[in-house]
C-alpha cells in the first residue's frame, strides 16, 4: 500500500536532522535525570486503536460532502487503517462496527494479517435501523418500552460478541442513542430499569476473558434526556453489572469546561476506568481531531493515566473516535494518533516525586509548574525516532502525500454521493 522504498526515501531526507534533534533532547533530559531511551521504549510500545468508520468521510446533520477514494467496504477500510499503522507504528489494532463491517471471519482475519493489524473492541449498533430489521429503534433499543424490540437489541449485541470471539477481540463497547426529546416522553426510572435489564442479559453472555465497556454521552440524538448521560450513571451501570464491566470515557461527550481528568481519576480510584475514545471538542461533541483544540487537557488526562501505571488490573483501552468532514481521514487519524503518543510522552516526563512533594506542601504554583514542565517539552524527536526504529515514517503525513495513496485508491473507488446527514 505504501512502498517501503518510499518510506526509506522520505526518511533519508530527514534522518540527519532527527538524529541531531534527538541527541540534543537526550542531553536536555539527562540533565533532568531522565533517560530518553527509556521514554522512547515506552512510547514505542504504546498503541491506540483505529475505528473502522473513522477512515470514511463524515458530515454534518445537514449534509455530507464525500471525499476522494473513500472506502467502499470493510476490506477497503482495513487497507486504509493498515496505511496508518505502516506510517505511524502507533495504531496496531482496528475496532469494528457491526453490522457496518460484517463479513466472513476468515476473510477479515486474512485481510487483517495482510495489512498488519489485529482487532480491538467490537461495537454494536442499535442507534439506527438496518434493512430487514424487524423492530425499529426510533423510540429506543435496549431501553425500549417494547420487550420484543429490547430482545432484538440484546441479540444484536450477543451477535457482536460471537463475531468478535472469532476475530480475537476481547471487548464489546455498547453505546445507545436511547433517550427522549420532550419532557414526559419517557419515565426516567422505568427507562433506566429496562436498560439495566437488557445490559444484564448482554453481560451474562460475555466470555470469561472479555470486558464490557459502556459509554456515556450527554446528548445527541436525544436532546432532552439521554439514558446514559454522565459518568455517574455509567459508574452505576458498571458497578451493578459486575467485575467485567467498565466505563468508557469519550473526551468529546462532556459539557464545556467539564473537568474530564478528574472524572478519569475518580474512575481509576474505583477500578472502573475501561478506556477512552480520543477526540476533541469545543462545545460538547466528539467530531474534532484529537489535540486540535485543547492539547493540554489531553496531557492532563494522560498525567492521571501515567500516575496509575502499574496498578493491578489497570489496562485501559485506547481508541480514536472522530468524524472527518474537511480533511483526508487518513491524515487526520495519523496526526491524532501521534498527538495521543505525544501526550503520553509528555506525561512520562513529569517529575512525580517533586509533584507529590509540592502537593503535600501546599505549593500550588510549583505543583502546576511541574506539570507544565512536562507539557512544554518538545518530545517530537522521541516520537519520530520511535517511528523510524519501528519501520515507520519520520514524517507520516509528508510520506503519505509523497506516496500518492489517496490518488491511487480514488482511481478504483468511486465517489459516494449523498445529500443526507453524514454523522458517523
Amino acid at each position: 500500500m505504501i512502498a517501503h522504498e518510499t518510506i526509506a526515501r522520505e526518511n533519508a531526507h530527514r534522518l540527519a536532522a532527527l538524529q541531531a534533534d534527538y541527541a540534543a533532547l537526550g542531553e536536555h533530559l539527562a540533565r533532568r535525570g531522565i533517560d530518553i531511551a527509556a521514554i522512547k521504549a515506552k512510547v514505542a510500545r504504546y498503541g491506540v486503536a483505529i475505528p473502522s468508520w473513522g477512515v470514511g468521510t463524515g458530515g454534518t446533520r445537514f449534509a455530507r460532502f464525500p471525499g476522494e477514494g473513500e472506502p467502499r467496504h470493510i476490506f477497503d477500510k482495513l487497507e486504509d487503517c493498515g496505511v496508518i499503522q505502516t506510517l505511524t507504528r502507533a495504531t496496531p489494532t482496528v475496532s469494528l462496527h457491526i453490522p457496518w463491517d460484517k463479513a466472513p471471519a476468515a476473510d477479515l482475519l486474512a485481510k487483517a494479517e495482510e495489512v498488519g493489524l489485529g482487532f480491538d473492541a467490537m461495537n454494536s449498533n442499535t442507534f439506527q435501523d438496518q434493512p430487514q430489521q424487524r423492530r425499529s429503534y426510533k423510540h429506543g433499543s435496549v431501553s425500549n418500552a417494547d420487550a420484543t424490540t429490547r430482545t432484538q437489541a440484546v441479540e444484536h449485541n450477543i451477535e457482536c460478541i460471537e463475531i468478535g470471539a472469532t476475530l480475537g477481540s476481547k471487548a464489546l463497547t455498547v453505546w445507545v442513542g436511547d433517550g427522549s426529546n420532550f419532557p414526559g416522553q419517557q419515565d426516567f426510572t422505568r427507562q433506566f430499569d429496562r436498560y439495566m435489564e437488557s445490559l444484564h442479559a448482554i453481560y451474562a453472555r460475555l466470555p470469561a476473558d472479555w470486558r464490557l465497556y459502556t459509554e456515556h454521552k450527554m446528548y445527541e440524538p436525544a436532546f432532552y434526556s439521554t439514558v446514559v448521560q454522565d459518568w455517574g450513571t455509567n459508574y452505576i451501570i458498571a458497578t451493578e453489572l459486575g467485575p467485567q464491566a467498565f466505563c468508557l470515557v469519550d473526551l468529546g461527550h462532556h459539557a464545556p469546561n467539564t473537568n474530564i481528568e478528574q472524572i478519569v481519576a475518580r474512575l481509576i480510584s474505583r477500578g472502573k476506568l475501561g478506556g477512552f475514545h480520543f477526540n476533541d471538542s469545543k462545545y460538547g461533541d466528539d467530531d474534532l481531531d484529537t489535540g486540535s483544540v485543547d492539547p493540554y487537557r489531553l496531557f492532563l488526562v494522560f498525567n492521571e493515566l501515567v500516575e496509575a501505571e502499574g496498578k493491578p488490573g489497570f489496562t485501559p483501552a485506547h481508541m480514536l473516535d472522530q468524524s472527518h468532514n474537511v480533511t483526508d481521514p487518513i491524515e487526520s487519524l495519523m496526526v491524532s494518533a501521534m498527538e495521543v503518543q505525544r501526550a503520553y510522552a509528555q506525561a512520562l516526563l513529569v517529575d512525580r516525586a517533586a509533584l507529590r512533594g509540592y502537593q503535600d506542601a501546599g505549593d500550588a504554583l510549583m505543583a502546576t509548574t511541574t506539570l507544565k514542565h512536562g507539557f512544554r517539552t518538545d518530545v517530537e524527536p522521541i516520537l519520530a525516532m520511535a517511528r523510524l526504529e519501528g519501520g515507520g515514517a519520520i514524517d507520516p503525513v509528508a510520506t503519505y502525500r509523497a506516496a500518492g495513496y489517496r490518488a491511487k485508491v480514488a482511481a478504483v473507488r468511486p465517489k459516494v454521493l449523498g445529500a443526507g446527514g453524514g454523522i458517523v
